[in-house]
C-alpha cells in the first residue's frame, strides 16, 4: 500500500477528481489528435498563447517542458485572455488572425472538447474548485532544478496521459515518486520538488491545480486574486501559474534538509 505524507497527498482524498480520471483516455487521446493534425502553425500557436511561461524554473542542460492548456484561474483561456488584456503582437499583427481568444477558443472546441465537458462537469459540482487544467510535456533529457511553486492556497494533480517505462520521475523533499498513466499524483507543491525525464521518450500529464479543500473557500478565492494580480504584473504570459516566488531559497534547502542539492545546483552552474 502506497504511503502518503503532508507534500504526497492521497487522491483519494478528492473524490471531484473522478471525473477527470474516468475521463483519462479521451484526454489523451483529444492531446494525440492534437498532436498529430494541427498544423505546425496551429501548434505554435498553443505553445505561444494558450500555456504559461515561467522566468524563473529552471532546467539543467538544453532539453525543454512544454505545455499548453485550456483552464486558468478558473476561467477558460480565450475568456483569460480577454479578461486581462493579455497581448500577443506576433499574432494581432498577422492577417487572417484578427483575433487571439476567437482563435484559441475555435482550437479549443475543435481539439478538447472531451476534456473542457470533464472541467465543466467537474467544476459544476464542487463550486469551481478547478483552477488550472493544461497538458506538461516533459522531452527525453528533461532535468528541473529545485524550486518551490508558492501556491499555498493549492493542490497541484497530475493525471498521467504519456508515461513510457524508465525513469521519469518527480523528487520532492526526499521522495522519489512515478507518474502513471490513467492515475493521479496529488502534491502539495510549496515543498520543494525537481522532476526529470531520463529516457528517451516524451511524458505527458494533464496538470490540474485545484483549492485546498482544508481551508476556507473565500480565503483560497481571495488569495488567487492577489497571487495572480502579482504574478501577472511580473509577466502577463505566466497566466497567473508561475512567478518570482517559485524560486527556491537556501533556507528552503535547509528547512527540509536538502543543503546537498542546493551545492549540486550551484556545481551545475558553474
Amino acid at each position: 500500500m502506497e504511503a502518503f505524507t503532508e507534500y504526497h497527498l492521497d487522491p483519494q482524498q478528492f473524490p471531484f477528481l473522478n471525473i477527470l480520471q474516468e475521463d483519462w483516455q479521451i484526454i489523451r487521446d483529444e492531446f494525440t489528435t492534437f498532436r498529430q493534425n494541427a498544423s505546425q502553425e496551429e501548434m505554435q500557436f498553443a505553445l505561444d498563447v494558450m500555456g504559461p511561461k515561467s522566468k524563473t524554473i529552471k532546467t539543467k542542460g538544453k532539453s525543454k517542458y512544454s505545455a499548453f492548456g485550456v483552464l486558468f484561474q478558473g476561467m477558460f483561456i480565450e475568456q483569460y485572455i480577454q479578461a486581462h488584456y493579455i497581448e500577443y503582437p506576433q499574432y494581432e499583427l498577422q492577417d487572417g488572425l484578427q483575433n487571439v481568444a476567437e482563435t484559441v477558443l475555435e482550437l479549443r472546441k475543435r481539439y478538447f472538447p472531451g476534456l473542457a465537458r470533464a472541467i465543466e462537469k467537474t467544476n459544476l459540482s464542487s463550486n469551481g474548485i478547478l483552477r488550472n487544467v493544461y497538458f506538461g510535456t516533459f522531452l527525453p533529457g528533461l532535468d528541473v532544478k529545485l524550486h518551490v511553486n508558492y501556491n499555498p492556497h493549492m493542490n497541484r494533480g497530475y493525471l498521467g496521459l504519456i508515461v513510457p517505462e524508465g525513469d521519469i520521475a518527480m523528487k520532492i523533499c526526499h521522495d522519489k515518486l512515478y507518474w502513471h498513466e490513467g492515475e493521479f499524483m496529488v502534491l502539495d507543491h510549496s515543498y520543494p520538488h525537481c522532476p526529470h525525464n531520463y529516457t528517451d521518450k516524451e511524458r505527458t500529464v494533464l496538470v490540474v491545480d485545484f483549492f485546498k479543500t482544508d481551508q476556507p473557500r473565500a480565503e483560497v478565492e481571495r488569495f488567487e486574486q492577489e497571487l495572480a494580480k502579482q504574478r501577472m504584473a511580473e509577466n502577463p504570459y505566466s497566466l497567473g501559474v508561475f512567478g518570482k516566488n517559485d524560486q527556491a531559497k537556501p533556507e528552503d534547502f535547509i528547512k527540509y534538509g536538502l543543503s546537498y542539492q542546493l551545492e549540486w545546483d550551484k556545481a551545475l552552474e558553474a
